[in-house]
């Protein structure tokens, strides 16, 4: 149980979101998330990282994919209704979020950004998501993630 309460566990809190609050060790830098998923116990396929995006609409984008997997931006793109996006540099996304490297959720961004999660998180009952602080996580129904954070699902993925 995490021993500090995150703005995201706030958040689910307010919008009586059911959720399992995890903590892990760590140092001032972020690990990996499938690091992460061997420090909670957690099966890597349950676990979620969230990665920002620019649009070359200039508009961003919010997508949230198992650890072990990449994005392919090619159906990013596709699923944000965009012709191309590239990941925002890992400088802009404090200012951008409000969250570091490593901390970065779907959930109470600085900003309501379109999110996609991939498609994936349909099979599983439950999904793991980064509490918006380095060392702490989420876990909860994935379809009131969702429905909270107004995403959609999508394939995503590298294959």
């Amino acid at each position: 149980m995490a021993s500090d309460k995150t703005n995201v566990m706030r958040v689910l809190e307010q919008h009586k979101i059911a959720y399992i609050a995890h903590e892990y060790p760590h140092g001032k830098e972020a690990v990996d998330g499938v690091t992460v998923a061997e420090l909670l116990g957690q099966n890597v396929e349950q676990v979620f990282k969230t990665l920002v995006a620019r649009g070359r609409s200039g508009s961003y984008h919010v997508f949230v994919i198992p650890v072990a997997k990449e994005l392919d931006l090619k159906k990013a793109a596709k699923a944000a209704g965009e012709k191309s996006v590239e990941l925002v540099h890992v400088k802009e996304l404090l200012g951008l979020t409000g969250y570091v490297r490593g901390g970065c959720s779907p959930v109470g961004m600085k900003k309501a950004f379109a999110t996609v999660f991939d498609e994936s998180v349909n099979a599983i009952p439950t999904v793991i998501v980064s509490a918006g602080k380095i060392g702490y996580q989420i876990e909860c129904a994935p379809g009131e993630l969702i429905a909270l954070t107004r995403a959609k699902t999508a394939p995503i993925t590298t294959d």
